[in-house]
């Protein structure tokens, strides 16, 4: 993971993909997953998203990761909790009450550090990475979470028409990632909105991945 860019992204304030509620594609599909009360989500790449918030007022516990460490704090302050905060194997993990965020470079995370988990969100982690990493990406989540249901939020665009994050990924690409372990059906498909829209038409994806 690219600290240095994403530090200045945040940093001069570029994060588009940072939305003032909770994405309409996860409180309108969550159910989709069937999970019971108290279930724990893991949200990869979380940011400080409302997505936390929304799951949390949902009774679910929920655990994260991000990189830019000032976001985490920023989370556990607009909760108004205050964070158990430790240092573990490259990471520091902030805790308190049903949500958990690491921050650090999600691929030092291990399933033993993340405990068990009922399902993933993934609403702007895959399309974050760029192509050469995405493999790995995909590979390692399902690693450290085991064979659980996944909700993904992708974006399919011309990418000469434009630079990511956020970065095009097909569908194809997206069954080709993740075929091997998971049933892939698309849930939700819109036209894409936002910065990249500027530039390039496409859709907006919202896919079901079930374990095989």
């Amino acid at each position: 993971m690219d600290k240095a860019f994403w530090d200045e992204r945040w940093r001069e304030n570029r994060i588009g993909f940072h939305k003032a509620a909770a994405n309409p594609l996860l409180t309108g599909y969550f159910d989709r997953l069937h999970l019971s009360p108290g279930g724990r989500v893991f949200v990869p790449l979380c940011g400080k998203s409302f997505d936390l918030d929304w799951l949390l007022s949902r009774g679910h516990a929920v655990v994260g990761i991000e990189l830019y460490e000032p976001a985490v704090a920023e989370v556990f302050d607009r909760l108004g909790l205050r964070p158990r905060i430790d240092a573990l194997s490259g990471l520091r993990r902030y805790s308190a009450d049903e949500l958990v965020i690491f921050a650090g470079d999600l691929f030092h995370l291990t399933s033993e550090l993340l405990g068990s988990v009922d399902a993933v969100y993934d609403r702007a982690a895959l399309i974050a990475l760029p192509p050469d990493m995405r493999a790995r990406y995909a590979a390692h989540v399902t690693a450290i979470c085991g064979a659980v249901p996944q909700l993904l939020i992708t974006l399919d665009y011309d990418q000469s028409l434009t630079d990511g994050p956020p970065f095009s990924v097909p569908g194809d690409e997206v069954r080709a990632l993740y075929g091997a372990s998971h049933w892939t059906e698309k849930l939700h498909v819109q036209p894409i909105t936002g910065s990249v829209a500027k530039s390039a038409k496409g859709e907006e994806t919202l896919w079901s991945l079930k374990p095989l």
